[in-house]
């Protein structure tokens, strides 16, 4: 589907809240499976990878239904049941790694498979770690399928060589089932949604500096409200930022503090940005944010312990940063060639066409600011969900209009993308 998007002659205004955070709606489904009890999920994800989750639990006997549109009720013994067929993780790395660890430990055996794109990302950095634990696990080179035959496991002490919370929470989910202690350090600390509901839900977890520790533990069934998704509102802060005469609310964002680097980095921008009515729920902070129109941003260096904690609103930075005076160099990125595209090279290579200065380097990229973005373009998705949406950004401050292929993949993520855009506009 080719996307066209022209240039706002007014500013953005009013209110909208903004849809449930994936990385706790898949984590809410997961946890509450594998836990005794009862419970019920509200705010629930409505993007496509998250349904892949919910789909493989009820394949894996768990009792799930919707009250509501966006409410879930779940049931289960903690006991998982084998699957007569295969698990469809569609497009989600997150489902494909997190629910390796929890079926390394099974009494049973499985296979999970995905979508084109997924079976080209790396699951090497979740099956090394799952095979010192005692896991054996069958892949195509590296990537998926993975054919996971249950087994005992062994506490390990590991050393992630990157800060992901995805491998991350996939050892400490194993560690779940594993005999002894389990520990993973990491060189910065990445996000630790795992962290907080496990010990919500009851699990022997202690956090200390950049390690996190398990003991074999039996999660608690209880409910959970899913907070909303600040990589979803990264791209209306961005928009807001640049669009010229914007201020609007974005209500009920998760402001976890391993999430929340875009705050601070339009801050470190000198961009408008204003949080709001701060509260606790379900163990995750979430409040309401306030963007306003910034017409003298600045480029800054982000790096080291900033990229974890906004690896996946760089796309949107990009933009962002394309109307801001002087340099945004962007490091240790690397990470970014391993996402649903290799994003550096093709973030560089589309925003080049529409006018901005942007260099690809080995491990990110740097934008030189300020840029007039002539449009005038079309551009790729590369079905990546983020590019497509950071594109759209570019195209509301464009000279002249752009098309954006394969925008449907926004349904993956972010399906009221445009119908809340359009409640500001």
């Amino acid at each position: 589907m080719l996307k066209i998007v022209q240039k706002l002659n007014k500013g953005l205004s009013g209110e909208i809240t903004i849809p449930a955070d994936k990385s706790v709606s898949h984590r809410a489904v997961m946890f509450s499976s594998i836990a005794k009890g009862s419970c019920i999920i509200k705010n629930f994800s409505s993007g496509a990878d998250c349904h892949s989750t919910l789909n493989i639990f009820k394949q894996l006997g768990a009792n799930i239904e919707f009250k509501e549109e966006k409410t879930l009720s779940i049931k289960s013994g903690g006991i998982l049941k084998k699957s007569l067929s295969p698990l469809n993780a569609g497009n989600s790395g997150t489902t494909t790694r997190l629910i390796s660890g929890i079926l390394a430990g099974q009494n049973f055996d499985s296979v999970i498979i995905g979508d084109e794109s997924l079976s080209k990302r790396p699951m090497k950095r979740i099956i090394e770690p799952l095979t010192q634990m005692g896991a054996k696990i069958e892949s195509t080179e590296g990537h998926a399928p993975l054919r996971i035959f249950g087994q005992k496991l062994h506490g390990i002490e590991y050393n992630s060589p990157l800060a992901s919370a995805q491998v991350k929470s996939c050892i400490l989910l194993a560690g779940l089932y594993a005999d002894g202690v389990t520990t993973v350090t990491e060189p910065y600390v990445s996000r630790n949604h795992t962290e907080l509901l496990f010990e919500y839900l009851g699990a022997n977890i202690t956090v200390k500096d950049n390690s996190v520790i398990v003991k074999p533990s039996e999660l608690t069934a209880k409910d959970i409200t899913v907070v909303g998704d600040i990589s979803s509102a990264a791209f209306f802060i961005a928009a807001g930022l640049i669009v010229p005469n914007s201020d609007f609310i974005i209500k009920g964002v998760g402001l976890n503090p391993t999430r929340s680097g875009i705050i601070d980095i339009v801050q470190r921008m000198s961009g408008n940005i204003e949080v709001l009515n701060k509260k606790t729920e379900s163990g995750e902070l979430i409040g309401d944010i306030r963007v306003q129109y910034s017409e003298n941003l600045k480029g800054c260096v982000i790096q080291n312990d900033d990229i974890p904690r906004l690896i996946d609103e760089l796309p949107v930075i990009a933009v962002l940063a394309s109307q801001a005076e002087g340099e945004t160099v962007v490091k240790n990125a690397e990470d970014l060639r391993n996402k649903e595209s290799d994003r550096i090279k093709c973030l560089v290579s589309e925003l080049t066409k529409i006018g901005i200065n942007i260099t690809e380097t080995t491990d990110g990229f740097i934008v030189r600011g300020k840029n007039k973005i002539n449009g005038g373009a079309e551009l790729e998705s590369y079905h990546d969900h983020r590019l497509a949406m950071s594109f759209y950004i570019a195209g509301l401050v464009a000279e002249n209009e752009i098309g954006i292929n394969g925008f449907e993949w926004t349904n993956i993520s972010f399906p009221e993308f445009e119908q809340l855009m359009y409640q500001l506009i």
